[in-house]
């Protein structure tokens, strides 16, 4: 026993120390592993540094080499030449930055708020602001993106001027140099001056005096405390801190702006709080002219785009702009818009449904309307409700749907002048433009799913768009006029979406050409839903809500309005129209919100109408192959609104036509006129007379006999009836024969029969 113990014991030590061995050993190996990965990864590190360094360095020397552009540094007033679609100059105004001003005019507090919200050091750095560009470059690598760019005034200057807007390492480095190089070679007062004539300010603005202008009717050298703090804040985002569409984002950057000029020691406690608690107190210029919502500035804010390059760089670089734009279009859209004398803002487009071309545009309004997103009423149902149900083969344009007060998900939708309808056709539903079914078939399909078709045609939606209210065109932010014009050409393009352009092509200054629009189709929808949608939307035209224009065979239509809540006034008002050509839209509307006098179906609809009256369009509609006309019961789409198809011998009396996609067609036929449906009958005495109740068909005769007399007929009635028969003898049979009106021979038989017992001399007891 001892043996053994000891042999287990001395057994047990040698393999702990074989393990505790080959651990030590296996660490040995680690040790030397990662000493050599170190070494690998740290080599790597340098080599990557080394590289990036040299990178750097290379476009850093490269750009100190090139010489400044004076003429783009200096030059004021700039024209930009614009080309319509017969290469003939636009003459409209397209001069940029047109009143300049000398930095020396400037009051102490108009400058001081550009430095302290834009570049504190500005008076001190050599035109880059080391600290600032690092932090900017710890938050951009934290954040995956190119969010801060950490420029100081002389950089922005570089920017505006002579580069590119992309938000790039390159580009970064090029700003960088060019940036230094300019402060060696004019003061910084020079650079102050330059920089506060070229910066935009939104709403067309460009340089200061056309700021001031514009915003306060007054001259630059005449700018309050606040209102060159307004200035200072707005161009950090012209849209976000606009003070004429987001008047509560511009207080609250205004007031910032107030809070760094105070603590930076440029305005006292009394100046800072007068100015902090004023109002914005707008004064638009109305007097100057107004080229917001020209098609050739809408030309110019698109080529921004397309270049990278603001509007002054595009005129100085001889960049030329052809664009899409019809003089023929163009002036009978400006006639069907101005000739109306609206008192409210308004703007009209025209889109050339084959190129995805702006043929014509334009507005009328203080504001800049293609930056304004506006609610689209009913104008968006059948973008999101009705596209959608028949793409997911939901609905025909036949099928039926209860409009009745209803509550989905805690909405409680309502009708306009609370009025329900009772069974409506989804056709009829749209056509009339009737709440209740838009929000009934939006649930059928899911609001998720319908939010993927309306986006895939160029709809964009806030996070917060997730209720029904939707499918009436309640959103956030909503849409502009281009985009919805935009989305409808998909229908009248058999489902296929591409973004519309004012611009054909670009060249620069030597002829050469730089861009050229090739519109980029995508499949949204098939052909065949797109066809049923333009059916339903034809039926609008002609009967509906935009049966003004009724005398048009070839032209689809939808309108909408947006009332004000709690009050019957509205705030906007829209007719979307189409040919195969051609889509027109038209709003009318105050940007400042303050209330209309028209509805989608009354000015909006009249502006398409005197358009399409002038211009000539006989483009048709083509029926896919994938569409086909079925006859269907109408009176089981009646009675049980239910979509079946008719079978061979229904009377044409008792059916109605209707177009179906060969993809999604009724599965079931009627089965009447094969046979006389049984039906009940209920009898009773009344004063001695038998009383028969049931439902009649009005496609139904029904012949009350007793023996081979006729008693009574009754044909071509709908609903409950009560007929009264007299009663001959104590026991009377009588005798109903029911059939098809139009089919005679088919029949069916039911009989009645009513006893009389005799209770000694008392009255007469009957039983049926």
């Amino acid at each position: 026993m001892t043996k053994f113990s000891t042999n287990l014991s001395w057994k047990i030590k040698n393999k702990y120390l074989l393990i505790i061995y080959l651990i030590l050993s296996i660490i040995k190996k680690m040790k030397k592993f990662l000493k050599w990965s170190f070494i690998i990864v740290f080599l790597l590190i340098l080599s990557v540094t080394i590289a990036v360094g040299f990178y750097i360095s290379s476009i850093y020397f490269k750009a100190k080499s090139i010489p400044l552009d004076e003429e783009a540094l200096l030059t004021q007033a700039v024209n930009i030449e614009i080309f319509d679609n017969e290469n003939i100059p636009i003459k409209e105004d397209n001069q940029i930055n047109n009143n300049y001003t000398k930095i020396s005019t400037l009051q102490d507090h108009t400058k001081n708020a550009f430095i302290s919200i834009e570049d504190k050091n500005f008076y001190t750095h050599n035109g880059v602001n080391y600290k600032r560009i690092a932090k900017a470059t710890i938050n951009n690598l934290k954040s995956r993106k190119l969010k801060e760019g950490a420029s100081t005034i002389t950089q922005q200057l570089i920017k505006n001027t002579l580069l590119t807007s992309e938000k790039t390492f390159e580009r970064k480095i090029k700003e960088i140099a060019l940036a230094q190089k300019l402060e060696k070679e004019y003061s910084k007062d020079e650079i102050l001056e330059k920089y506060l004539n070229v910066i935009y300010f939104g709403n067309n603005c460009y340089g200061i005096e056309n700021a001031s202008n514009y915003y306060f009717s007054c001259p630059a050298k005449e700018l309050s405390i606040s209102q060159s703090a307004l200035l200072a804040g707005i161009i950090k985002s012209p849209a976000k801190y606009s003070p004429t569409k987001n008047r509560e984002n511009c207080l609250k950057r205004r007031n910032l702006v107030l809070s760094e000029m105070y603590k930076d020691g440029f305005i006292e406690t009394a100046q800072y709080n007068q100015a902090i608690n004023s109002p914005l107190n707008l004064s638009l210029n109305l007097q100057s002219k107004n080229k917001l919502n020209s098609y050739s500035q809408s030309a110019i804010d698109e080529a921004e785009e397309i270049l990278k390059i603001p509007a002054r760089q595009i005129a100085l670089k001889g960049y030329k702009i052809y664009t899409y734009q019809n003089k023929e279009k163009q002036t009978a859209l400006e006639n069907a818009l101005f000739n109306q004398e609206l008192n409210c803002d308004g703007s009209a487009i025209v889109i050339d449904n084959d190129k995805m071309a702006v043929s014509a545009y334009i507005g009328k309004s203080n504001y800049k309307i293609l930056d304004a997103k506006r609610q689209p009423g009913s104008a968006i149902k059948p973008l999101l409700v009705y596209a959608p149900a028949l793409n997911e083969d939901i609905i025909y344009p036949c099928t039926q749907i209860l409009d009745e007060k209803t509550t989905i998900s805690d909405y409680n939708p309502k009708n306009v002048g609370d009025v329900y309808h009772g069974y409506v056709s989804a056709t009829e539903a749209l056509s009339k433009s009737i709440n209740i079914p838009a929000v009934k078939i939006l649930s059928y399909t899911g609001i998720e799913k319908s939010k993927l078709y309306a986006e895939s045609m160029g709809i964009n939606f806030d996070e917060n768009d997730n209720s029904y209210a939707i499918a009436l065109g309640g959103m956030t932010y909503g849409v502009n006029i281009k985009q919805l014009a935009n989305a409808y050409s998909t229908f009248a393009n058999e489902g296929k979406f591409a973004e519309a352009k004012f611009i054909n092509f670009i060249t620069d200054k030597n002829n050469k050409l730089v861009y050229i629009n090739k519109p980029n189709f995508q499949d949204c929808l098939r052909e065949d839903s797109a066809y049923l949608l333009t059916d339903m939307l034809k039926e609008c035209a002609k009967t509906g809500t935009a049966k003004k224009l009724s005398q048009f065979d070839n032209i689809a239509s939808k309108t909408g309005t947006v009332g004000k809540k709690n009050s019957k006034q509205n705030l906007d008002a829209w007719n979307v129209s189409y040919t195969k050509a051609q889509t027109v839209a038209v709003w009318l509307g105050n940007l400042d919100n303050t209330p209309i006098d028209y509805a989608g179906g009354n000015q909006p609809t009249q502006i398409v109408k005197s358009y399409m009256e002038t211009i000539e369009d006989n483009s048709t509609f083509n029926i896919p192959s994938c569409i086909e006309e079925r006859a269907i019961d109408s009176t089981e789409l009646n009675e049980n609104h239910r979509v079946v198809l008719a079978n061979p011998y229904m009377p044409e009396r008792y059916t109605q036509t209707e177009i179906f996609s060969k993809f999604n067609m009724p599965n079931d036929i009627s089965n009447k006129f094969t046979q006389v449906p049984k039906q009940t009958f209920k009898g009773k005495v009344v004063e001695n007379r038998a009383n028969i109740e049931f439902e009649s068909k009005d496609y139904i005769t029904y012949r009350f006999k007793s023996g081979e007399f006729v008693l009574k007929e009754v044909s071509g009635k709908n609903g409950t009836q009560n007929v009264s028969l007299p009663i001959k003898s104590n026991k009377q049979i009588i005798e109903i024969e029911y059939f098809y009106t139009l089919s005679p021979e088919i029949t069916q038989i039911e009989k009645l029969t009513f006893l009389n017992t005799k209770f000694g001399e008392k009255k007469d007891k009957w039983y049926v």
